[in-house]
């Protein structure tokens, strides 16, 4: 008994190694997201233990409201298996994203055939995958995606926090803006 539960912790401490390996990866993602002033979410698409696909929010960048950063990991990765096996699906292949993905995106990642779902944190105004709708599990559909949640922790923290400092930022912004033009109306008077 007592080494049947060592097994089990040590299946769960690799499974979370590895999930941290990840995790880091799509946060390095939503931190490039953030240095080009983009809402920071990052993804990353793993198949056979290696990342084939990267991707981080370039909506504003790129003009396209499409270029989140499932989309984007997506695309890079749909790419390396088409050229390299001819695939046109990700079957087999996991996501690692920092922020629930939208319905959007879960759409995306049903139709790519994506099979796990690892998310850092829920989004509970537009999350496709649970909070809001549930795409990715919905049966009436032709594949549902297994979604699993990172477990609290630092790393989970972080990611939550990369997301809420850029909103309260840009409130802030918003706040001191409408000040500057409330002063400007009032000087022009």
């Amino acid at each position: 008994m007592y080494t049947k539960n060592l097994k089990i912790v040590y299946i769960y401490v690799k499974i979370l190694e590895r999930m941290e390996k990840y995790f880091r990866e799509a946060l390095s993602e939503a931190k490039k997201a953030l240095e080009m002033d983009e809402i920071p979410v990052g993804a990353v698409i793993v198949w056979n233990g290696e990342i084939i696909g990267r991707g981080h929010n370039s909506t504003e960048s790129d003009h396209n409201p499409t270029a989140h950063a499932e989309m984007n990991a997506i695309k890079e990765a749909g790419k390396y298996l088409g050229e390299k096996l001819g695939y046109r699906r990700l079957t087999g292949c996991d996501m690692y994203v920092t922020l629930e993905p939208c319905s959007m995106c879960a759409g995306a990642l049903v139709w790519a055939r994506i099979e796990n779902l690892y998310i850092a944190t829920a989004d509970p105004k537009a999350g496709g995958c649970g909070s809001v709708l549930n795409i990715t599990g919905e049966e009436r559909l032709n594949h549902q995606v297994n979604v699993h949640y990172l477990p609290d922790s630092e790393l989970k923290t972080e990611c939550q926090e990369i997301i809420r400092n850029f909103f309260r930022k840009k409130r802030e912004l918003q706040k001191e803006e409408k000040i500057l033009k409330r002063i400007s109306e009032d000087i022009t008077l």
